[in-house]
């Protein structure tokens, strides 16, 4: 971590001095509302007012910037847009560390405004100063409260940071995160990212010591202007501990690419977004409350689930098992109890609950046997459980106070995370505010619990970059590339692959119909045939198959030879197996997006593919083809020779180191690729490569 990004961490999240470029007596004001919430949450740097109209409360108040004693490591600035743009010049000369531009009206209203954001910025670069906003509603930290609306909430260190593009998301998300005890670290509005976005915020740098608990980021991205820079930070994180919960907003799109491929045409903006996500080990949601459930299930787990077994302790049959099911959905077991558990369980539950996984300990289950099966499970199942899902209500039959206190106890102190779901936040609502203020996390849904920690089990594994695998010449793939641009001849495309260390049917190009027998003769009857020149060949009915003599060949040679657009026949030994495509295409600012799915001419009817981003480790290769439906085909359904996962998750790292290495192919499509038991050809190859 550099050191101008350790000094931008320290003073946006915990600064020394802070200036309120607007500060107000008026609590109507946003000036007013901020340093009123600055002194309130006890902010103990030195602090300052700027107005010029004279003093603010009882603060260390100042006209002008220019009559500050120093430098202020942040200026929080509320003053209507106009004069923006001369406080940012005045804090520049001055020296200030960092600006929070709360200010409405530039970019997210008009042209104009964009424009004034680029003249902010080039002031705030100048002078080395980092700036967020404009149009947010500031940050909340366990150092200071720099926000003038919405929800204040006590900041909880090494807990959850939330950041996000939209102010009224934040408030919304920290509104329902209260109702159930989620508490967060640090809350970050970036607003219109002028100069700092989602993907900037800068992280904090590596503790010395004993580390805390790391913080789960939780980001909500409106966009994403730097792709590779939120890899790289994301990443980073991941190693260090963190798990990353984020929502991808405007994923949508009115128009339809156009594209030289099929690998092109059914990849898409959120495509790539998904994939990247997945590369940096994010955990990606669609709405607040799932992000909620996630982060719930997250703390409430103590960070990634060690494994996938789990225990369900329910006070009732019913949930336990909506619970079970969701759980094994999401590919959880539920072994069953040892003799031991059994036998102390036995001692503590009445003759009727039932000692399975689900454990139905029955609606009598009361403070004292909640606390005397939790122990029995932490105990006995240590090392054959991962977690424990508790599920109790308000039965009216016993005090739900002792339950919960049983429960955070167990989940404290004991070595497998506990989780528990309460489903009556109505009638117990003031008890639950009690177990909220103990740092109590609950879902009140089992249903929802299961799916939220099956989101913690699936979360994306990091990869690291592969070697070149055997065959692969990154020498001779340069050689055979040479000059190249736009659309690859079949025999160039073929010496590219070759030298990538694809297998390729036993082909030539031919222009008459003499050396169409003549090549068909040589590779050996029978063969398939296909114009050279036209986009879809198939469409253009340029596809001749299982041709069996030197006539057919000739016959052949001259209908495809006489399609509109033709250039050339390519004359291909017949191959058999199953069709399959691998394709790559390039993402402006992401890199490559690797395709594998369903090949043969539907392709993009049906559309079963799954995507990645390149380069890709054979573990990614192998994850990316699991994710398929295709999965049983490959492994020998109805009877047919299975393929080598192995061997085609190398096919797809092959592709991919290919396109990293030489990023100027823009497109390739290997539609299809045949796969026979061990045997994999590319049968038809397309590359595209900018021209």
């Amino acid at each position: 971590m550099s050191e101008r990004a350790r000094r931008v961490y320290r003073q946006l999240f915990h600064p020394r001095s802070i200036v309120v470029v607007g500060a107000s007596n008026d609590p109507r004001k946003p000036g007013g509302r901020l340093v009123q919430n600055l002194k309130r949450n006890a902010y103990t740097g030195r602090l300052w007012a700027l107005n010029p109209r004279g003093p603010v409360l009882d603060l260390e108040t100042v006209t002008s910037v220019a009559d500050l004693p120093e430098a202020p490591e942040l200026a929080l600035i509320v003053i209507p847009a106009p004069g923006v743009r001369p406080a940012l010049s005045d804090l520049a000369a001055r020296g200030a560390g960092c600006a929070i531009v709360m200010t409405a009206g530039f970019g997210e209203k008009d042209a104009a405004g964009r424009e004034e954001e680029q003249r902010l910025r080039a002031i705030a670069e100048a002078a080395g100063m980092a700036v967020i906003g404009p149009n947010c509603s500031g940050f909340l930290t366990p150092t200071y409260a720099g926000k003038f609306a919405g929800i204040l909430t006590r900041p909880r260190p090494g807990t959850i940071d939330l950041v996000t593009g939209s102010g009224a998301l934040m408030d919304f998300v920290v509104e329902q995160a209260a109702t159930r005890g989620v508490a967060f670290s640090n809350t970050v509005n970036v607003g219109n990212s002028m100069q700092m976005g989602v993907e900037d915020t800068p992280q904090p740098p590596a503790p010395t010591g004993a580390p805390p608990p790391p913080p789960t980021p939780m980001p909500s991205v409106p966009r994403l202007d730097k792709p590779g820079k939120l890899l790289r930070h994301a990443r980073s994180l991941t190693r260090k501990g963190c798990t990353i919960v984020a929502i991808k907003s405007g994923v949508t799109g009115a128009g339809v690419r156009a594209a030289a491929s099929h690998t092109g045409a059914m990849a898409t903006p959120d495509t790539a977004v998904d994939a990247l996500f997945r590369k940096a080990g994010i955990i990606r949601v669609g709405s607040r409350e799932e992000m909620l459930d996630v982060g719930c299930a997250l703390l409430a787990a103590r960070g990634p689930l060690a494994g996938r077994r789990a225990g369900i302790v329910s006070s009732a049959g019913g949930p336990g098992v909506l619970l079970a099911d969701e759980l094994t959905r999401n590919g959880f077991e539920l072994p069953a109890l040892s003799a031991p558990t059994r036998e102390r369980l036995q001692a503590v539950l009445p003759a009727e609950a039932s000692l399975a996984n689900p454990l139905d300990c029955l609606p009598s289950k009361d403070g004292e046997k909640t606390a005397a099966i939790l122990q029995t499970l932490q105990e006995e199942e240590r090392g054959r459980l991962d977690v424990i899902v508790t599920i109790d209500g308000h039965s009216g039959i016993v005090d739900e106070e002792p339950i919960l206190e049983a429960t955070l106890r167990a989940a404290e102190t004991g070595p497998i995370p506990v989780v528990p779901v309460f489903s009556a936040p109505t009638s117990s609502a003031a008890v639950l505010e009690r177990f909220k203020t103990r740092g109590g996390v609950w879902f009140t849904d089992e249903v929802m619990a299961g799916r939220a920690l099956g989101r913690l089990l699936r979360r994306p594994s990091l990869w690291e970059a592969p070697g070149p695998p055997p065959g692969y010449d990154r020498a001779a793939v340069a050689s055979a590339l040479g000059d190249g641009r736009g659309p690859l001849a079949p025999d160039r495309a073929a010496a590219v692959l070759a030298a990538a260390g694809f297998r390729l049917p036993g082909q030539a190009v031919v222009r008459t119909a003499g050396e169409a027998a003549d090549a068909a003769a040589c590779i050996g009857f029978p063969v398939a045939m296909k114009v050279v020149g036209p986009l879809h060949k198939t469409e253009a009915g340029g596809v001749r198959l299982a041709l069996r003599d030197p006539a057919e060949a000739a016959a052949a040679f001259t209908h495809l030879s006489a399609l509109p657009g033709a250039t050339g026949v390519l004359v291909q030994a017949m191959a058999e197996g199953i069709e399959l495509i691998l394709g790559a295409t390039a993402e402006p600012g992401f890199g490559h997006l690797i395709l594998f799915g369903l090949g043969g001419v539907y392709t993009e009817v049906l559309r079963e593919a799954a995507f990645a981003l390149a380069p890709l480790a054979p573990g990614e290769s192998l994850d990316l083809i699991r994710g398929t439906r295709l999965l049983p085909v490959l492994e020998g359904a109805r009877g047919r020779p299975a393929v080598p996962l192995e061997r085609l998750a190398e096919a797809l790292t092959r592709l991919s180191l290919l396109v990293a290495d030489f990023p100027m192919i823009r497109e390739v499509d290997l539609n299809p690729l045949t796969a026979a038991g061990d045997r994999l050809l590319a049968v038809d190859a397309r590359i595209l490569v900018e021209g």
